[in-house]
């Protein structure tokens, strides 16, 4: 049995994913109805048999932390967990976490009390299904101290990742840390021809990494002022000739890192057969079992569309669309390439009759939203216009915000009665 711990980085503040972390941490944003961003990583630990797990966060964590409680329970015999570390102040440091390789560092405390060989290093905010036995194996048949889980990308993409070159028997004989364009093409590697057709001739780093435990001590004691993996951590270890495997991944991954991203990846679930299987036994995804009834549909006309349960639709027509749990939405009502997130409870019916001005829990009647995300707990009113296009600059008002041409409709905002928001607004 391969003794392994994981550490999964909740991230900084969240701000390219603003207004969706305003309320809570960027592990814990809704996605494909729903689950939650921290479900991935924990379900694909739960899927290759990692079962002990450090979720490392210091923003808005309340909510994150209810869902991991109500969520990720294991018996008494399974000596499995699923454990928060929240920044803390102690006799080695009184600071916040100042990057990837500083929480981890300040964390490496938690583990001593675990039996484990090898530390597993994850993100809170990917969308992917690996198998990280496989990943396990691969690095203790290299005899690797380190190694990295890499992915061909094309050059338009590869500025915003680590990209390194990869010797003939996998090991990285060099790394830099989001490369300029202009020295791109002194990065490129020797890819499959499959991705070589494509333009994918970098390999980027997906910020999963896998330490032998001593070797991941040793490299804090040698840098103990350094504070991230990519800039500072992985560099050093290879300049010092350390054993730095690349593991190449050839499934579906992309970085869930701003609105734009989480859109496409959230509607990317509505095709025929999307790049990420939700419905693949093998790799299923863990989340909360809130035991709601199923959804009611009334006269509604759908086309790849994903509803999860207890939801309450009259529509008239739901196209491209993501639909989240409880979700409410009236008649006549027209919706198409939209995230709906859903809300946290049912309005009673005694509620719903003292709602004189106030719009309903939901959506009301007669809308019409394209390309927008409804987070959480949302009223809109009636004959409500939501248009969202690349045309739109960014801007932000009380109840919504413009994000990459995506209208993101804050959480609990309220919507009256004929607002129009958006192109033709």
């Amino acid at each position: 049995m391969i003794k392994m711990v994981s550490l999964i980085l909740g991230g900084g503040a969240g701000s390219r994913l603003y207004p969706l972390t305003s309320q809570r941490s960027k592990p814990a944003v809704p996605i494909g109805g729903k689950y939650r961003l921290i479900d991935i990583p924990i379900s694909n630990c739960l899927n290759s048999g990692v079962k002990r797990m450090f979720v490392l966060t210091q923003y808005n964590s309340a909510s994150l932390n209810k869902h991991i409680k109500n969520t990720f329970n294991f018996d008494m015999f399974s000596h499995g967990f699923v454990d928060i570390l929240a920044a803390e102040q102690t006799p080695n440091s009184d600071s916040w976490f100042q990057g990837t390789a500083d929480a981890v560092r300040q964390s490496m405390h938690h583990l001593n009390n675990h039996d484990h060989d090898y530390v597993l290093i994850l993100s809170g905010d990917q969308l992917y299904q690996m198998n990280f036995e496989e990943l396990a194996k691969y690095h203790i048949k290299q005899k690797a101290d380190l190694t990295i889980a890499t992915i061909p990308v094309v050059d338009r993409d590869a500025p915003g990742f680590g990209i390194m070159k990869v010797n003939e028997k996998g090991f990285i004989d060099d790394f830099v840390e989001k490369p300029a364009l202009d020295t791109l093409s002194a990065w490129q590697s020797a890819v499959p021809e499959e991705y070589a057709r494509e333009g994918k001739h970098y390999l980027a780093s997906m910020g999963i990494y896998i330490f032998k435990r001593q070797f991941l001590k040793k490299l804090f004691d040698d840098n103990p002022e350094a504070t991230d993996f990519g800039k500072e951590i992985i560099p050093h270890a290879i300049e010092k000739g350390y054993k730095v495997a690349s593991y190449s991944f050839d499934d579906y991954w992309t970085d869930i890192g701003t609105i734009r991203s989480f859109f496409e990846a959230n509607i990317a679930l509505t095709d025929d057969i999307p790049k990420f299987d939700l419905f693949n036994s093998g790799k299923q995804i863990y989340t909360r079992p809130r035991l709601l009834g199923p959804s009611k549909i009334f006269g509604t006309w759908f086309n790849q569309s994903v509803i999860a349960e207890g939801c309450i639709i009259l529509a008239k027509k739901m196209e491209r669309c993501i639909v989240g749990i409880r979700s409410r939405i009236g008649e006549g009502t027209e919706i198409s390439n939209v995230i709906v997130m859903g809300n946290d409870r049912y309005e009673t019916l005694e509620e719903i009759s003292k709602n004189d001005t106030r719009p309903n829990l939901g959506i009301g009647n007669n809308c019409h939203i394209r390309n927008a995300i409804i987070d959480k707990d949302v009223r809109m009113g009636n004959n409500v216009t939501i248009h969202g296009s690349v045309s739109l600059q960014d801007s932000e008002e009380s109840t919504h915000c413009i994000r990459d041409g995506i209208i993101v409709v804050k959480k609990g905002a309220i919507i009256p009665n004929g607002t129009k928001i958006g192109l033709g607004a």
